[in-house]
């Protein structure tokens, strides 16, 4: 089952180093891509609340099977996708599939193992989870550098059948409650689907469509905000909510999900956000992409033997605003890159905040779920796990509008600049004509002109970049400010849930 987790992380962290491979395999857009992405985190984000109670109507073991199989299915499909539309339809499959699989392993801890060993276990889970990022993107970078990027999709396929057959010939923890059926909560899942789909929408095409002067924009944006509040209306007043919103009642939770979120904004944005920066401005293929994102997930790894005995030692308030601290620290350090900057440029920014990931993970689960009663905590993990999904769905939708505005806003002043300072542009014109005609080149005059604009265009690319790292460093150092009022958990009462 751990296989299982491993494969639905690492897809997403695959993905990403080979983002501009599949981007030019299906002849798409810089923003029409990061569907690719978003499309599997949304579908995550819908399954992720159901997956308790359709474990309870199926069982664990049928489930998980039923899970694994048709994530293995729907990434056979991927690698056969033939355009965009088709590729889209296929990473649903493979995000609301797969996000099946994470919570329903968890769950399994928590039933196979005594309390005194769940903690532990959940804990070597997580290091299992956390070598996704460090294997995903050099991994990627080597198959599609060597062979395809349809390999990407295709290495699920041997692991997926035998992790459906030991699941199915060795879990047998409990039996389907088909009764269940009849309480489903039909209303709920298509609110939530209607809200989270138009809301994605409009994040996503909203900079495209000029927003607002767009009817397509308005009427989506007016379904999310009915079908938004239509949803917590209907959730708190049904006698069988698919998700549990009264344990908002709870302080810890309710902070704990906020930090969830934000944890999900800066993991998702930033593993996106990189690859493209380091192809665009770097120039670099995906085999070398691959060996600038592998640092997070190395370090990742590294502290979490660290985080797990520190757990245990000092106050978790304290350790998560450490983590914080130091994920800001690198988000801002990455702010800081030129068009020179190189490999260790990028190094330290990235081994600062790998470091910090599981020093965030592990306090915010038990701050978040610790104080909760036994009989919510199933519920409400749902409801915090489908925070951070969301953080990150939100987080690529708004990444990819600021990308757009951002850099027309910072060529426009560049261009301003160079006005500004006309007599330096003409000298550099003319050095720029004067190269090109020693090339050869049938028209130098306009082969400067278009190196010139390349070069202005490059340079607004980065100022974008370091725009939207800086914008993420704020974000988490201004989430500090709310720690304070976090409950101190009792460790040796808590429930040892680590998602």
């Amino acid at each position: 089952m751990a296989i299982g987790v491993f494969m639905a992380v690492l897809d997403i962290q695959i993905v990403a180093s080979s983002i501009q491979k599949i981007q030019a395999g299906l002849s798409a857009t810089k923003d029409e891509i990061a569907w690719v992405q978003t499309s599997y985190l949304i579908a995550e984000v819908i399954v992720i609340p159901l997956s308790g109670w359709l474990g309870r109507v199926f069982s664990t073991r049928y489930l998980y099977v039923i899970s694994a199989g048709g994530f293995t299915l729907a990434s056979l499909l991927c690698a056969f996708a033939w355009n965009l539309p088709s590729m889209i339809v296929f990473r649903c499959l493979q995000g609301f599939l797969g996000g099946a699989m994470i919570p329903l392993t968890f769950t399994v801890i928590f039933i196979l193992f005594p309390p005194r060993l769940q903690a532990t276990m959940s804990i070597v889970l997580g290091l299992i989870v956390t070598m996704a990022p460090t294997v995903g993107p050099i991994l990627g970078g080597y198959l599609t550098e060597t062979y395809s990027w349809e390999l990407l999709f295709l290495i699920n396929i041997i692991p997926g059948i035998i992790v459906c057959f030991v699941v199915w010939r060795y879990l047998d923890i409990d039996k389907p409650d088909w009764a269940l059926l009849q309480k489903i909560d039909f209303v709920g899942i298509t609110l939530i689907a209607v809200f989270l789909g138009s809301m994605q929408f409009v994040l996503e095409e909203g900079a495209s469509k000029q927003w607002f002067e767009d009817p397509l924009i308005v009427a989506l944006t007016i379904v999310a905000v009915v079908s938004g509040i239509a949803m917590l209306i209907w959730e708190l007043k049904t006698p069988h909510p698919i998700i549990d919103l009264y344990a908002f009642r709870h302080i810890n939770f309710a902070i704990g999900c906020g930090y969830s979120f934000v944890l999900g904004v800066g993991l998702y944005t930033i593993i996106y956000l990189t690859p493209i920066y380091l192809s665009s401005v770097k120039g670099l293929n995906s085999l070398q992409i691959g060996y600038y994102l592998m640092v997070v997930g190395l370090f990742q790894l590294l502290s979490a033997f660290i985080a797990g005995p520190l757990e245990k030692k000092i106050d978790l308030r304290w350790m998560l605003c450490l983590g914080l601290s130091l994920f800001a620290l690198g988000s801002w350090m990455n702010g800081e890159l030129t068009v020179e900057s190189g490999y260790w440029e990028f190094f330290w920014p990235q081994a600062i905040r790998g470091s910090a990931i599981m020093l965030c993970f592990l306090p915010i689960n038990t701050l978040a779920l610790g104080r909760l009663p036994v009989d919510e905590v199933k519920n409400a993990s749902g409801l915090y796990n489908l925070m951070r999904n969301l953080g990150g769905a939100i987080g690529l939708a708004v990444a990819n509008t600021q990308m757009i505005y951002l850099t027309k806003a910072h060529y426009a002043t560049l261009r301003e600049s160079v006005t500004a300072t006309r007599y330096q542009a003409q000298e550099m014109l003319e050095g720029l004509t004067e190269s090109m005609a020693q090339m050869n080149i049938s028209d130098p005059d306009l082969a400067a002109l278009k190196q010139m604009t390349g070069l202005a265009l490059r340079e607004a690319e980065v100022m974008t970049f370091n725009n939207l790292f800086q914008i993420i460093a704020v974000l988490f150092a201004a989430s500090l400010v709310v720690a304070p009022f976090l409950k101190k958990v009792d460790k040796e009462k808590v429930v040892a849930i680590h998602e």
